[in-house]
């Protein structure tokens, strides 16, 4: 009986001894844990929590962890970057409403200080300010009517649209313009009616950007298309050039907020960077999508897709 009893509690203090060390290991995996996991986030690296553990509690843990900080990574890399575009953006801002500003301020100081003005300049230097006054005003409105489209305040309604129809009358409205440049212009837009849930206003918006847009930078190449078409059940309209276009580097940036190519900013091609940003919240808003193609001098591309309605 007294050998049983010890043989029991020999066996009890084994099994204690057993869990107290197990205890300890998971105290230290822990605090490996807890320090590793603060150095990590203080210094903001890319590290993982990395332990050998065949408890499979622990290495849930260390999932679920791992998991977290990829998402924190994630966030940190896109607030960088979200400042760095705010900084590109402000700049663009104080650039962009700072020349025609300039320019105001020089007309008026003329009128002011110049007593040999004579009415008729005195009238076109009037003219002259009114001109850039209203260039900042459409500039401001472009900044607001972005950050709508972006907060979720500016929703479009949407009904049932004719395509046809809104290609024709956007690009007769560009005839003069385009018959003055000495621009050839090929149009393929099929008798037959193409509807799509949208916006005519915003529609007008998106295509009087994109064919501004290809008159800008594509009168070179002495050609500007417009074409509508169906691609299974989608409608699709190209308004294409064939003038500078855009390098592939550029490609994926053109759509970004202020985003302008680095001859934008000669005078002869001035932009805000905002129109194709607005183009492309408003395609999106209508449940549409655009995309960029280009080889300069040979063909650049904008295409809009929506879907089709068939009835």
């Amino acid at each position: 009986m007294i050998a049983f009893l010890s043989v029991a509690i020999l066996l009890l203090l084994i099994v204690i001894l057993w869990q107290y060390l197990r205890l300890r290991e998971h105290s230290r995996h822990l605090d490996y844990i807890h320090t590793k996991l603060t150095s990590i986030v203080d210094r903001g690296s890319h590290e993982r929590l990395l332990l050998f553990n065949s408890n499979p509690h622990l290495q849930t843990l260390l999932t679920d962890l791992n998991r977290l900080l990829d998402v924190n990574h994630k966030g940190a890399v896109e607030l960088a970057k979200l400042e760095k575009s705010m900084r590109s953006m402000l700049a663009n801002i104080s650039h962009d409403l700072k020349t025609p500003l300039t320019v105001v301020l020089g007309y008026i100081e003329t009128i002011l200080h110049d007593g040999n003005i004579t009415e008729e300049e005195q009238a076109h230097i009037l003219r002259m300010i009114h001109a850039k006054a209203e260039e900042v005003i459409r500039l401001m409105n472009s900044f607001f009517d972005l950050a709508k489209l972006e907060s979720g305040d500016k929703q479009i309604a949407l009904s049932r649209v004719e395509l046809g129809e809104v290609c024709r009358r956007n690009i007769l409205s560009f005839y003069d313009i385009l018959n003055a440049k000495g621009s050839e212009v090929e149009i393929g837009i099929p008798d037959e009616a193409m509807y799509m849930m949208g916006n005519e206003e915003a529609l007008d918006r998106v295509l009087s950007n994109l064919l501004s847009n290809a008159i800008n930078y594509g009168d070179a190449g002495g050609v500007l298309g417009l074409t509508l078409y169906s691609a299974g059940d989608q409608v699709c309209i190209d308004v294409w050039d064939r003038g500078k276009g855009v390098t592939e580097g550029h490609q994926d940036k053109v759509f970004e907020r202020l985003y302008t190519l680095e001859d934008s900013r000669n005078r002869d091609y001035q932009g805000s960077g905002l129109g194709l940003t607005i183009t492309k919240r408003l395609t999106e808003q209508m449940n549409g999508s655009i995309t960029l193609r280009s080889k300069p001098y040979v063909k650049t591309v904008f295409t809009l897709s929506f879907r089709r309605l068939t009835f």
